[in-house]
């Protein structure tokens, strides 16, 4: 059985840093990649001391220009207010939550968040994490927690993955989809983890879509579940496809890259973790890919793929 989720890896985190207009008198060239690092409280006095002597005249305030980090090392300026927005976005999302408030999708009981072992080092829980990822892709809920099920009972680790072979790996992962490629996969990964991560797995973004198998959705929510750091919008067939019918996106995007960057354009940032179960669930139980049981659905009115439009 797939376990809930520990309240640790929930946590999200953004970091904020400080970048001053200039680096101050004295404070030589700096090598290209190099991150400023803060001073301690009593090691910025004494520096202060010692550098600045104390002046009777009232020095101007400096002015700060503020950056936040995102998980890829990107830094986005300030908080950019959008150009464009969907018409009646916001009560489409709250008719969502309505009805998506009983939380029983597969999603909700089979998803990422519930496929890993809480009792086992964090290291081990992060590479489960990424794992059940890769197994998902073209894959049920249901298939890619029963595979989670039968490596666990083997114990799922990067050192017994490594050691097993190719023909067992196989049997133990079938009938998730792809499943040979994500054998070869998965044990690519799997060294890589171990050569240069000590097998964990990578922080960023652009490490962990590095990996042999793991895409840009992979990653967003490797980064979200296993860091606790929200890096993007987490977009796979569900939440692309909602958001064309629901006209989320400017234009119609042909894929799920697309889908993120166009979604991230407006959605606010809060929102990013929280859209991709809502979306993914609301997929498996009403808005079907074939066949979207429409009147059922809160938002038939507001829908422009239910009106035709």
């Amino acid at each position: 059985m797939c376990s809930s989720q520990e309240s640790g890896m929930n946590n999200v985190g953004l970091r904020m840093v400080t970048r001053s207009r200039s680096r101050g008198p004295g404070a030589g060239p700096r090598r290209s990649g190099e991150e400023a690092t803060p001073l301690q409280r009593g090691e910025a006095a004494a520096e202060g001391r010692k550098s600045h002597p104390p002046v009777k005249r009232q020095r101007k305030a400096q002015s700060l220009n503020v950056a936040y980090e995102t998980s890829d090392g990107e830094k986005r300026e300030g908080t950019k207010l959008p150009s464009w927005e969907p018409q009646d976005w916001q009560q489409q999302l709250a008719n969502i939550r309505t009805m998506r408030s009983e939380k029983d999708a597969p999603v909700d009981q089979l998803g990422v968040e519930h496929c890993y072992d809480p009792n086992v080092p964090p290291k081990v829980r992060r590479y489960q994490v990424l794992l059940s990822l890769m197994l998902s892709s073209q894959t049920k809920d249901q298939v890619t927690a029963g595979a989670m099920q039968r490596l666990q009972a083997r114990g799922l680790t990067v050192d017994n993955i490594l050691q097993t072979d190719d023909s067992t790996l196989g049997t133990l992962i079938y009938p998730v989809g792809f499943w040979r490629n994500k054998v070869k996969y998965i044990k690519q990964t799997s060294a890589i983890l171990q050569q240069n991560y000590d097998g964990d797995i990578p922080a960023s973004v652009a490490e962990l879509v590095a990996l042999p198998g793991v895409g840009p959705k992979m990653a967003h929510l490797a980064m979200a579940v296993a860091w606790g750091t929200v890096s993007g919008i987490a977009v796979d067939t569900h939440v692309h496809r909602i958001a064309n019918r629901l006209r989320w996106t400017k234009k119609v995007t042909k894929y799920p890259e697309e889908t993120r960057a166009a979604l991230e354009e407006w959605l606010p940032r809060d929102l990013w973790r929280e859209i991709n179960g809502l979306l993914v669930g609301f997929g498996q139980q009403i808005c079907l890919p074939v066949h979207p049981r429409c009147q059922a659905c809160l938002n038939q009115a507001l829908c422009p793929a239910a009106q035709g439009r």
